[in-house]
């Protein structure tokens, strides 16, 4: 019992972050229809830039502590991922807005790789270390063990969907939000600047990548140039799993997707009698992807698909 108990936290944690990663894709997909599969490099740049900043502040040897090295590098991840987020938006995405489905989404995955053989230029094929700045104390629940680094993941990742919560259905800008998702071409005429709400929310998703970034290599203590690849199609597959274009959705997906992914990882060696071994856990995860497919295409919660004039 202790080992499941384990497992549904491992899976809570690392849930937790396909949520907030899967809320970048919904949050897009709701407005434009379109899915930007290079959300997953945006995640993992966000990682690769705290972890930079937070060596270089250890290099020059800056008298702070562990939370406030890992606050600057974050204070410097999340602008840099922000203004990438507008510049794929605006060079790769709006032109071709009234495009094709099928021309940006080749884009959206020719943008992935780019960026993923740039950050190999920038910072090599290696894995990079996360610096061991954060405290390693264990909390034991039920004769499960959790860190104080994933208490911590899984309680601001609750916190920043709070704050998208608030910010979506509370907010000014937020109304511009569904409204846009709504009919766009109304919402410009009464006012709403759809170019600029368009912008925002790959602003926004993008800021919620960089911490999710940030999460993911200080979870497992190191990152690297392809990280973003496979955690950005399991986030795709959390939206898909909950309903993309739901929030609501992407936050159960996210969560459901990482216990089982984690369940898998404990029990799949015992149940295919040691033919899969842990090592094969990332298969469940397009499993799951194909089922939902194949049984409930609009996901748990069902597509947020607005009615069109």
């Amino acid at each position: 019992m202790d080992i499941f108990l384990q497992q549904i936290i491992n899976g809570l944690v690392i849930g937790s972050i396909y949520a907030l990663i899967a809320l970048g894709y919904t949050m897009v997909y709701g407005i434009m229809q379109l899915i930007n599969f290079a959300h997953g490099e945006v995640v993992m740049i966000g990682a690769m830039v705290t972890i930079t900043c937070i060596n270089f502040l250890l290099g020059h040897h800056f008298n702070l502590s562990g939370p406030a090295l890992l606050l600057v590098g974050l204070l410097m991840a999340i602008p840099v991922s922000m203004v990438l987020g507008y510049t794929i938006e605006k060079v790769a995405y709006r032109p071709l807005r009234r495009a094709p489905r099928l021309a940006p989404l080749i884009t959206a995955i020719g943008v992935s790789i780019v960026l993923q053989q740039l950050a190999m230029l920038i910072w090599g094929r290696n894995y990079r270390p996360f610096p061991a700045i954060l405290p390693t104390e264990v909390y034991s629940i039920g004769g499960a063990s959790i860190t104080q680094v994933q208490v911590a993941i899984v309680v601001l990742t609750l916190l920043l969907m709070a704050g998208m919560y608030f910010l979506i259905e509370k907010t000014k800008m937020g109304r511009a939000m569904r409204a846009t998702a709504q009919n766009p071409e109304v919402a410009k005429l009464m006012g709403v600047n759809v170019n600029h709400i368009i912008s925002m929310t790959f602003v926004i998703g993008s800021a919620l990548g960089a911490m999710a970034g940030v999460m993911v290599a200080a979870n497992y203590d190191q990152a690297h140039a392809y990280m973003g690849f496979m955690i950005g199609l399991k986030a795709f597959t959390a939206a898909v799993l909950g309903g993309i274009g739901n929030l609501g959705g992407a936050v159960l997906g996210g969560l459901l997707l990482g216990v089982i992914e984690s369940l898998g990882a404990g029990y799949l060696g015992d149940l295919t009698g040691g033919v899969l071994g842990s090592n094969y856990k990332d298969i469940l995860a397009f499993v799951v992807l194909i089922l939902v497919l194949v049984f409930r295409p609009s996901g748990l919660m069902g597509e947020r698909v607005a009615e069109r004039a």
